[in-house]
């Protein structure tokens, strides 16, 4: 790569910060997300919400995407009445971040969903969820750890061949899949860990946190098909 291709990072806001006697609504997004995308080789930029209208015109900005993880994914979204274990809507962050899935598959942005980035991918095309997954995320606030498999023949094994341990925190996972998704990879009892699109450049989800890790491999991916999509493709600004 010559140039380092500008990344976005889905962020959500939250009111409780202060600065001296003002208590301010922060744009907020973990440190890991950036340091690994600069870590393989790209420009991190934070995207705040906004109107789901302004999705297309800030994706058009950008040379990948990335849909960081979170709350769970409303199930009004997927047809599904809430269970009792599903978290509280974030309604306005799963419009915002859902206008940026679609805007990034309608202009063929290489794309990387992360934890609720890769359900949100999901529902975006059309699949549904599992609302409560017993053994993924046993303690709230600690991230564990689980072998995942890849799928051969898939792009996620083209990068991660092997069998490998990864750090998840998740309660939801992927049910139905969306329109034209497959599973790259899979968690011993099944669950799928990894999806993507093989119709696309470059589409793929993964259930763990790579942020937590300090394999490089899947956000190295990313990148490099974004500078490669920066390369071909001239500058192109919204209105």
């Amino acid at each position: 790569m010559s140039a380092r291709p500008l990344i976005g990072i889905s962020t959500y806001l939250e009111t409780g910060a202060r600065w001296g006697a003002w208590e301010l609504e922060s744009a907020l997004l973990p440190a890991g997300y950036p340091r690994l995308v600069q870590r393989a080789g790209g420009l991190a930029v934070m995207l705040p919400p906004d109107a789901p209208e302004q999705a297309a015109a800030t994706v058009a900005r950008l040379d990948g995407l990335v849909i960081a993880g979170g709350p769970d994914v409303e199930p009004a979204r997927y047809g599904a009445e809430p269970d009792p274990r599903t978290g509280p809507p974030s309604r306005a962050r799963d419009a915002w971040e859902l206008a940026l899935v679609e805007a990034a598959l309608a202009a063929r942005v290489p794309l990387l969903g992360i934890c609720r980035g890769m359900q949100l991918l999901n529902v975006a095309l059309g699949g549904t969820l599992v609302q409560h997954l017993d053994g993924h995320a046993e303690v709230v606030g600690v991230f564990g750890g689980h072998p995942v498999e890849p799928v051969p023949g898939t792009r996620y094994a083209g990068l991660v061949p092997e069998r490998t341990t990864v750090p998840t925190f998740h309660h939801q996972a992927v049910d139905r899949l969306g329109e034209g998704l497959v599973v790259a990879a899979r968690a011993e009892d099944g669950t799928a860990e990894a999806v993507e699109l093989p119709s696309a450049d470059w589409v793929m989800g993964v259930q763990w946190h790579p942020e937590m890790a300090e394999d490089l491999r899947v956000m190295r991916g990313l990148v490099q098909a974004a500078a490669d999509t920066a390369a071909s493709t001239p500058v192109a600004y919204g209105p």
